[in-house]
């Protein structure tokens, strides 16, 4: 069993419409999924639509665990923090950093992991993305702000010293997944340079232009990814 998270590029996406929808119950609220033989189609910010800061992060993964998940394969959107990493890019990060609060199912208990992403399944990922475009790059550091708002360019600087791509959920769901077991992989849609990187201004009209750009792309990975692990 295997799952594919989804995020804004993913909202209205047909490429999941024919397959069964059902509301799963969590300790942590319900989820809805969609499914078709092994794998499993989760919109993280659900329905109707969550800000990023308000995502069911714990419910989400905690779903997919109890549906029999094995692997999460992510879509996350991002903007980009290097300027020779340009919008209409695809990341697959090897390594992510929140200097910020990230969820974790250990509240109650002193429990620790050591968070690493999962170097073969990273590494799977980016060949299939290969043979979809060539603007596809392998590693990179994700950093996780909170939002709703982007950031200022303040926050750029500083976030560009250690960092190549920014967004606000990957730290989180890729924790979590961790916690249970889950190897993890993203697929991160560079839709944007962010606030100061490049010398025009950044506008949410170019960031809305790029996700339309990406997505068909990234719908035909997912395709391809699908049809190679259903059995």
């Amino acid at each position: 069993m295997f799952a594919i998270i989804g995020g804004t590029s993913l909202i209205g996406t047909k490429a999941f419409a024919g397959w069964p929808e059902e509301t799963k119950a969590t300790r942590f609220g319900t989820v809805k999924v969609r499914s078709s033989g092994n794998a499993v189609f989760l919109q993280r910010h659900g329905d109707p639509c969550r800000p990023p800061h308000r995502i069911g992060h714990h419910a989400n993964i905690a779903a997919l665990e109890e549906l029999g998940v094995q692997r999460i394969l992510a879509v996350n959107s991002v903007g980009s923090l290097k300027y020779a990493i340009k919008p209409g890019t695809l990341v697959i990060p090897d390594d992510f950093a929140c200097p910020w609060h990230v969820e974790t199912f250990f509240d109650e208990e002193a429990r620790f992991i050591v968070p690493q992403m999962d170097r073969a399944f990273a590494r799977e990922i980016f060949e299939l993305c290969s043979l979809h475009t060539r603007s596809v790059r392998m590693g990179g550091t994700y950093v996780q702000t909170i939002g709703p708002r982007l950031e200022t360019r303040a926050e750029i600087k500083i976030l560009k010293r250690f960092g190549d791509i920014v967004g606000m959920t990957l730290a989180s769901e890729a924790t979590l997944a961790m916690e249970l077991n889950i190897p993890y992989a993203s697929i991160c849609s560079v839709d944007n340079y962010c606030h100061g990187i490049s010398r025009t201004v950044l506008t949410m009209d170019e960031i809305v232009a790029n996700v339309s750009k990406n997505v068909r792309t990234i719908e035909g990975i997912l395709t391809a990814f699908i049809g190679r692990n259903t059995v």
